[in-house]
């Protein structure tokens, strides 16, 4: 079974710049406190990285 990721916007995307804006977007996060699911590849990972002041995230199993 693959492992996944829960990944969940919790600050607000004001005054951020747009390349972290498009990384968001890229995940599928619409709104803060929104939550998506992905699965756990170094792609995701990179991204998540990027913008580690912005979510948070938890492995699932």
């Amino acid at each position: 079974m693959s492992k996944r990721l829960r990944i969940t916007l919790v600050k607000s995307l004001i005054g951020v710049t747009d390349k972290h804006r498009r990384v968001v977007v890229g995940l599928g996060l619409r709104h803060t406190h929104h939550s998506v699911e992905r699965l756990d590849t170094p792609e995701i990972r990179g991204m998540v990285k990027r913008i580690p002041y912005l979510l948070r995230w938890e492995e699932l199993s």
